[in-house]
């Protein structure tokens, strides 16, 4: 309990999951090393999916006897495929944006030594 003439402490503010989810995506798409280790990881964890699908648990995913598990099942599947693609297409357009950055930095450079000959 506070007395009538102290000034209100400050609240303290709550991480919220969707604050945490998009400070973590953040640090994971910025750094080329853990986006790609990222992307490894998803589709060996599809790959693994896909296999066990298709193999021993087929009985348990046949669509006939139990649609919502296929349907499930496979949409995560799908989910985490389309995860690794996008973040792939995301590499090779931030992997394209470097290497063009480099290239003009390097035709500055030749640039000025020209200018300086």
């Amino acid at each position: 309990m506070s007395l009538p003439n102290e000034p209100e402490a400050p609240k303290e503010k709550k991480l919220r999951f969707a604050s945490f989810a998009i400070h973590a995506t953040r640090g994971l798409v910025r750094d080329q090393q853990t986006r790609r280790m990222t992307m490894f990881v998803l589709v060996i964890v599809a790959l693994v999916m896909l296999f066990l699908g298709a193999t021993f648990l087929a009985p348990v995913l046949d669509p006939h006897l139990r649609p919502g598990w296929f349907i499930f099942y496979w949409a995560i599947c799908a989910w985490i495929t389309m995860t690794a693609v996008l973040l792939t297409i995301f590499d090779l357009l931030m992997v394209r944006a470097r290497g063009r950055g480099e290239k003009r930095r390097l035709q500055d450079e030749l640039a000025e030594d020209d200018e300086a000959t």
